[in-house]
């Protein structure tokens, strides 16, 4: 047997010793070290990212779950980040649901990554922060730091005292962003506010009055005075919190 056949065979065993034989010639107790080793390095990454989904779960069905991402998943990177990356990926994309999950367990794991994405992302050196006044001047892009998200679930909300059974029939968005303290926090969006972030995330750097016509086209019941009016007051909220930034080209 090759090396690299001994080592797809040790790796396959250290992720389902149940299953999977175990190499010939490594003794049993280094094996039994290499696999709580490895687990529970994984097992102290996914808990770390997501408290409030494991605050949800019995310590043993927690490990269950942990374990089915353990053994079925293919994780491509071993950095803290991208394991939580990879196991919402798994949730997403792999995993079956179980009568221990709630029903809201995609939304809030979502939710709870994004809180570690704005966390830990990198700021884009060529940000600005936006001076009230010169708020009509200037190109708007959403800040580099932050995330809008829309759930139909209160995530912000879900705890092991409130675990909500259904959909509330309305949908929750957010703006998460960090602030000046490069902690992250989140500001819950009225429908008209999160048009507006949706608006200048696909439209990045734009003015406006650019801006304000292309929500004025979808919302045609309001006045463009009335649009530039509460658009100008809620950005300028939204640039002293850091949520919108300009660019220095």
């Amino acid at each position: 047997m090759s090396f690299v056949e001994t080592q797809q065979l040790f790796m396959a065993h250290i992720r389902d010793p149940d299953n999977q034989p175990a190499p010939e010639g490594i003794e049993a107790r280094r094996l039994k070290i290499y696999q709580e080793l490895f687990f529970n390095n994984v097992e102290g990454f996914v808990s770390s990212a997501f408290p409030v989904l494991k605050s949800l779960y019995t310590n043993e069905d927690w490990l269950t779950l942990i374990r089915l991402f353990f053994v079925k998943h293919n994780c491509h990177s071993p950095y803290f980040l991208e394991i939580s990356k990879e196991f919402l990926q798994f949730l997403q994309t792999e995993y079956e649901p179980s009568e221990a999950d709630p029903e809201f367990l995609l939304e809030l794991a979502h939710y709870e990554w994004l809180e570690l994405d704005v966390a830990t992302t990198v700021e884009a050196k060529n940000e600005l922060s936006i001076e009230v006044q010169a708020l009509a001047d200037v190109e708007i892009s959403l800040a580099s730091t932050t995330r809008i998200a829309h759930y139909q679930y209160p995530v912000h909300q879900i705890s092991e005292t409130f675990r909500p059974t259904k959909t509330a029939g309305q949908t929750y968005s957010f703006a998460l962003y960090r602030d000046e303290e490069d902690d992250v926090q989140f500001v819950a969006l009225n429908p008209m506010t999160a048009l507006m972030l949706s608006v200048i995330e696909a439209n990045d750097g734009m003015q406006l009055t650019d801006i304000i016509d292309i929500i004025a086209q979808q919302v045609p019941q309001f006045t463009v005075e009335q649009l530039q009016q509460g658009a100008q007051h809620t950005l300028a909220e939204f640039a002293d919190l850091g949520i919108i930034k300009t660019k220095n080209l």
